[in-house]
């Protein structure tokens, strides 16, 4: 009996082909026969307790033009699938979070879910690093304006960056005498009001 694989993650019209790693795993998983079942966040929900989706099942190709091809909705509960995939990439908003609470749910009426979505909610993939200072270049997390500026004047060539995105969004490099440097912090900030990542840059 084939295995069912359920996959929830970002609008698949939309990815990058040649190096999106969920479409690998999908090409890998339909090769050895799973039957592949698609959702995004919004195709998720609960009805008492138990969570359901709407639901395509899927098949993939390797092939930069035509790289999909998706069935008929249906709504299913999660149950009814083997296991989980969750590939949505962030932002790691207040919807991601809901999605983690749901997908949490379905695990504990008995299906896998890869990762572990308690794990996704704790080890954002900027801070989770930080656990291990000596593997990384200098840092600050900070939302303070003053402190940013203080570690920009001690290493000179900085990357800046928001804690939740992805992909280069959002991402500065200021050097030495940069004129942008407050607006840059204020701007990532949020004025002061939220919570950033200051790293040494360093060289290839």
């Amino acid at each position: 009996m084939s295995i069912k694989l359920g996959v929830v993650m970002d609008p698949i019209e939309y990815i990058t082909v040649k190096k999106d790693t969920t479409l690998a795993m999908l090409l890998a998983a339909q090769n050895r026969g799973w039957v592949i079942h698609y959702m995004q966040q919004s195709d998720l929900y609960m009805d008492q307790g138990r969570v359901f989706g709407k639901m395509q099942t899927l098949s993939v190709m390797d092939d930069e033009k035509k790289w999909f091809t998706l069935g008929t909705k249906s709504d299913q509960a999660l149950t009814e699938m083997d296991f989980i995939l969750m590939r949505k990439d962030p932002p790691f908003d207040l919807d991601y979070v809901y999605t983690t609470y749901l997908l949490e749910q379905a695990h504990k009426n008995g299906t896998l879910v890869v990762n572990n979505p308690q794990s996704l909610r704790d080890c954002n993939e900027k801070i989770f690093p930080t656990l291990f200072p000596q593997c990384c270049t200098p840092f600050l997390v900070a939302s303070s304006e003053e402190k940013l500026k203080a570690f920009h004047q001690k290493h000179g060539d900085v990357i800046y960056k928001p804690l939740d995105g992805m992909g280069g969004t959002s991402i500065f490099r200021v050097k030495n005498n940069d004129p942008n440097l407050s607006v840059i912090i204020e701007t990532l900030t949020e004025s002061g009001n939220r919570q950033i990542m200051a790293q040494k840059f360093i060289p290839e």
